[in-house]
């Protein structure tokens, strides 16, 4: 793979970190959901940021089976619609998935602005499929949890490619 000037080299990412991370981001979506802020429409949905993520930098590990297998996960815990959340994680999957060789060429910041659409259309999704099960229309605060997200995707980023970081080696002999 070309990388980009500056670019740091990764080490392959281990299996078992990839599920824990997606099982803590489950835990932390479910505790919010139950929390001091209840379901409020603002809440970020930590666990789709997580999924984009993985999607983007391990599309053969984490793909759209995931992405529905953890979708069921959250319909399951908030009594929800049963699909609501599997087919907005669906969804969110397969275009993390068909984007991520095109997003991984522009810094971090870059990436949260175009992450921002999917997060939208996925909420957007959710609120349809809502919104036509008889559901109620949450408001404009709504919309803030999508950029909240975005806002996060840097410090998602951070936290999760620490484990796969190289040491800087001082040999100036290494060719990598």
């Amino acid at each position: 793979m070309i990388m980009r000037p500056g670019q740091q080299l990764l080490l392959p990412a281990n299996p078992a970190f990839i599920w824990f991370s997606l099982m803590a981001a489950l835990v932390i979506n479910m505790t919010m959901n139950m929390g001091l802020w209840g379901r409020s429409a603002w809440v970020p949905d930590l666990l789709a940021v997580v999924l984009v993520f993985w999607g983007v930098h391990q599309p053969l590990r984490v793909g759209v089976g995931v992405a529905f297998f953890f979708g069921l996960m959250m319909d399951l815990h908030q009594g929800a619609l049963l699909g609501q959340h599997a087919m907005a994680y669906t969804m969110l999957g397969f275009f993390a998935v068909s984007m991520h060789r095109r997003l991984l060429w522009f810094p971090v910041p870059t990436q949260a602005v175009q992450i921002f659409p999917l997060l939208l259309a996925m909420h957007l999704l959710q609120l349809a499929v809502r919104m036509i099960a008889g559901g109620t229309l949450p408001g404009w605060s709504y919309l803030l949890s999508p950029v909240i997200e975005a806002m996060l995707w840097p410090v998602v980023s951070v936290l999760l490619l620490a484990p796969q970081r190289r040491a800087p080696n001082p040999d100036d002999n290494r060719p990598l």
